[in-house]
């Protein structure tokens, strides 16, 4: 199964909740392969939603190119960006956020929660499927027999929850799961389900990034 920790947690913290668990660290701060699933990750040739020619290099960069702010428009600049940092575009710097951009040159401006739905969750579920789909299929067969803890430093998994950011990560367990926003919406399960001892990783194996997520 799949879990959602905060990366900002100790890993004895949430070895202590999950001690047979692997854990396994998905953002741009990631030391192996597993920072191809950062939103940050400068992959290359994402098409931009509802921009016909337009491509970038990252998710991040197409969400915060198509932002638009009182004192600022797109920034198809954004797109070129392949450094990992200096993608955030700030209210201090641009003024108050007016909404997100339907495309490059279109008229609609959408609201946040509308923005999430029509971009960012299609632009990384375009990743995942065209960039990482090696690192999806074996998270996907691993998750069977193995408490798998990704780690986030947001964990909220609600779309429509516009207080926080949505975890990346969530859309990663929800895709290999298959259930909402990537599948059929289920209701949350609160029992805790057991992994039996044969399934469990072997001794030695906790706070390890999984071998079988390298290329």
């Amino acid at each position: 199964m799949i879990i959602i920790e905060s990366k900002r947690k100790k890993p004895e913290t949430i070895l202590k909740k999950y001690p047979d668990a692997i854990l396994a660290d998905v953002t741009s701060g990631a030391k192996d392969g597993l920072v191809k699933l950062s939103p940050f990750y400068p992959h290359g040739g994402i098409p931009v939603p509802f921009s016909e020619g337009y491509t970038a290099t990252c998710v991040e960069a197409i969400w915060q190119g198509l932002k638009v702010f009182e004192g600022c428009g797109v920034d198809v600049e954004m797109f070129k960006n392949d450094t990992m940092k200096n993608i955030k575009r700030t209210v201090r710097r641009f003024g108050k956020p007016l909404g997100h951009r339907k495309g490059v040159h279109g008229s609609e401006l959408l609201g946040y929660i509308e923005a999430r739905k029509l971009i960012y969750i299609p632009t990384y579920k375009w990743v995942l499927e065209n960039k990482v789909s090696f690192i999806i299929d074996r998270l996907r067969e691993a998750s069977k027999t193995k408490t798998i803890v990704l780690l986030d430093y947001d964990t909220n998994a609600d779309v429509e929850n516009a207080k926080k950011p949505l975890s990346h990560a969530s859309l990663i367990k929800a895709y290999v799961e298959g259930v909402y926003p990537y599948g059929e919406e289920k209701e949350q399960q609160t029992e805790f389900v057991s992994i039996s001892k044969s399934n469990r990783a072997k001794k030695g194996d906790n706070n390890l990034q999984l071998d079988l997520f390298k290329e």
